[in-house]
């Protein structure tokens, strides 16, 4: 009888012989990973051995300038005012708002034994130049932010593809088992998520569990970790094994359900995570200069700061995957300097430049630089006009520059180049695929093999193209 029935599963599952069931088992199995049942974020071992064991990628959301920032061109300063020769007005995202070419505000040196030349915004990460890497030769195919962050993350320019931390922690799983594999740590003055939003670090097609842990560097930094003051945590604990009980009950019934798998998962992860994460967040705990180096007490880099210092107590406790995010939602919150490029990027070189020099540093002086790669970009790059109407710049997708650190990567190697403006990307090309392959190289993964099958068709996350950029490894 229909009151005997449990749930919608028991009704599928003797409803009809059972074929409801056996179609929706059929259904859910096409879209399993062929590794079968078990602890989804058991660390797992690679193709290949890497040179990295985790990564940190700092994002600059709302894509930088790389003729102010990084990709030094004198000739901007002899063109200051020139027209651009047959420019195609649609490039930017406000069309038909391209004006003359603008020098950069911004003086320029050279900087470490390199003689890289590094914008005189970057006072702190100037000195740490000698141990990047540099790829001047980036290029995007979207010219509007979301988009162009779906593919930055993903390798698609639209919703409902795994993001790379997602691929990495399916593909080796997590060496902590208290704590997410892939961790996310946005904006926290208030500014807001990323235009992208939550799909910057979701897992698309993958089980649930891959999906990115969103925290901040507030007093709470994962919502609704904290157990509820009014329920004790024997009962607590007696809860969850009573909703493990009756989801491994319907488990055995149907097997290869991976959802559920990766739910029963979840509930215990985050049981864990309530006595690790603490722990994990506690900057307390770290030594007055420590704090200090990271630029705690100051005000203007303090927000940032606290999550640089964060990101790298996750990479010592073998977080897998960690991504932070300066900047926040609207256009003036964050480096999307379409107005005056020169006081948008004074103001978030400022809330960076010392914590992630202080990142740099810390990681190098405690062992940790040499198996964490550090990754540094943002969307796309900005065009070498003026955008009519202000000082700033409109978005570029033709030319951005990207920098690494650690993890494998060469010492101050220089990869690709623009044009004699920064306008396009014209040696050695680089694509967001190259980019994603070479995250995935360093970590012994071989962006051909890591696949994951769906909808009837094997799917990675460079697609059908994408080759590590061996140079600077």
């Amino acid at each position: 009888m229909l009151s005997d029935l449990q749930s919608r599963r028991d009704f599928l599952q003797r409803a009809g012989n059972g074929f409801g069931a056996i179609a929706f088992a059929s259904m859910l199995a096409e879209q399993t990973s062929v590794r079968g049942a078990g602890n989804e974020l058991a660390p797992r071992q690679p193709h290949f051995a890497g040179s990295a064991r985790s990564v940190i990628w700092l994002f600059m959301h709302g894509a930088p300038s790389q003729i102010d920032t990084w990709d030094y061109k004198p000739e901007l300063a002899r063109r200051d005012g020139q027209k651009l020769a047959n420019f195609d007005q649609s490039t930017g995202f406000f069309a038909g708002r391209g004006g003359p070419i603008m020098r950069s505000p911004f003086q320029f040196r050279q900087r470490g034994e390199s003689g890289k030349w590094v914008s005189e915004i970057y006072p702190h990460l100037s000195r740490h130049v000698d141990d990047m890497a540099f790829v001047y030769s980036g290029y995007a195919h979207e010219n509007n932010h979301s988009p162009a962050q779906f593919q930055m993350h993903t390798g698609m320019a639209r919703m409902g593809f795994p993001c790379v931390g997602s691929w990495v922690t399916y593909g080796l799983g997590s060496e902590n088992q208290n704590l997410p594999g892939f961790m996310v740590m946005y904006d926290s003055r208030g500014r807001g998520l990323p235009k992208s939003r939550a799909s910057s670090w979701g897992a698309g097609f993958l089980p649930g569990v891959f999906q990115g842990t969103a925290a901040n560097s507030s007093d709470t930094p994962i919502a609704y970790l904290k157990p509820s003051s009014r329920r004790t945590k024997a009962a607590q604990k007696r809860q969850l094994e009573f909703i493990r009980r009756q989801n491994e009950r319907h488990l055995k019934r149907l097997a290869d359900e991976s959802e559920l798998t990766a739910r029963i998962e979840s509930f215990e992860l985050a049981y864990r995570m309530q006595t690790a994460a603490p722990e994990a967040f506690d900057l307390s705990r770290e030594s007055e200069a420590t704090q200090k180096m990271y630029g705690i007490e100051n005000a203007r880099c303090s927000e940032f700061g606290k999550q640089a210092l964060t990101a790298r107590r996750l990479v010592e406790r073998g977080v897998r995957f960690v991504q932070l995010y300066s900047g926040g939602f609207a256009n003036a919150d964050c480096w999307d300097g379409h107005n005056n490029i020169e006081k948008n990027h004074r103001q978030f070189a400022g809330e960076t430049d010392q914590p992630i020099a202080a990142l740099l540093a810390d990681l190098k002086q405690r062992g940790l630089l040499d198996s964490t790669l550090i990754v540094c970009c943002g969307e796309f790059g900005r065009l070498p006009l003026v955008q009519k109407g202000g000082t700033g710049r409109d978005h570029n997708p033709h030319a951005f520059t990207i920098w690494f650190a650690g993890g494998g990567t060469k010492p101050a190697a220089t990869y690709g180049a623009t044009d004699e403006i920064g306008f396009k990307a014209i040696e050695n090309r680089v694509s967001i695929h190259d980019l994603h392959a070479t995250i995935l190289h360093a970590l012994g993964l071989d962006h051909k093999q890591l696949t994951y099958r769906h909808n009837g068709r094997d799917f990675r996350l460079t697609d059908v193209s994408g080759g590590v950029i061996q140079e600077i490894m």
